[in-house]
C-alpha cells in the first residue's frame, strides 16, 4: 500500500487540492498524519472514493456528488468565473485562466446544474476536431520613395539621351 499525498491524491480524483483539504477536515477522508503533521492518503482510500456506490451497483439512481473521476479531453483549462450572462436558453459564461479570458456560450440549464456563480473556480475542456496556428505577418518594408508617373517619365527620358 503507497501513500499519496494530498496533491497527488487530488490528482487522481480529478478535484482541487483545498477541496481535497475540505472533504479530510470534514472526515470524509480518511488520512494518516506525518510525523511533521502532513496528511497522507493511502491509494486504497482514493480507490473507495472513485468506486461506484452500492446503491449505484443495485441500480438505483446515483447520487450527484459534483465529482468528475475521469474525462477523455485533454485539453482542461482550471480558472475562476469571471461572468455569467443568461439570456433566454443560452448563457455566456467568461472564465479568467491565468492572465487570458475565455468565453463559452452553453445552455442556461447547465448554468443552473453547475450552479456557477462569479467567483466560483472551474474547469474549460476544450474539445475540438482541428487547432489552426497562426503568426503575425511580419512589418513590410518602407517603400522606396514614391515617385509620381510624370517624374519615371521624365527619367526614363534622361536615361534615353
Amino acid at each position: 500500500m503507497s501513500l499519496l499525498t494530498v496533491r497527488q491524491a487530488a490528482t487522481r480524483l480529478g478535484v482541487g487540492y483545498s477541496t481535497l483539504k475540505h472533504w479530510i477536515y470534514e472526515g470524509r477522508v480518511r488520512t494518516r498524519l506525518t510525523s511533521g503533521g502532513h496528511h497522507r492518503i493511502a491509494d486504497t482510500e482514493v480507490d473507495r472514493l472513485l468506486a461506484p456506490s452500492t446503491a449505484a451497483a443495485r441500480g438505483a439512481e446515483p447520487e450527484r456528488t459534483g465529482l468528475i473521476v475521469a474525462i477523455s479531453g485533454r485539453n482542461q483549462l482550471r480558472g475562476y468565473v469571471d461572468e455569467v450572462r443568461v439570456e433566454g436558453l443560452l448563457a455566456q459564461v467568461r472564465l479568467r485562466i491565468g492572465d487570458q479570458t475565455l468565453t463559452a456560450v452553453i445552455t442556461r440549464d447547465a448554468v443552473e446544474e453547475l450552479k456557477l456563480r462569479r467567483g466560483d473556480e472551474a474547469l474549460a475542456i476544450v474539445k475540438s476536431t482541428e487547432v489552426m496556428v497562426a503568426r503575425e505577418a511580419a512589418p513590410a518594408p518602407a517603400p522606396a520613395t514614391a515617385t509620381s508617373r510624370a517624374g519615371r517619365r521624365r527619367a526614363r527620358r534622361r536615361v534615353r539621351r
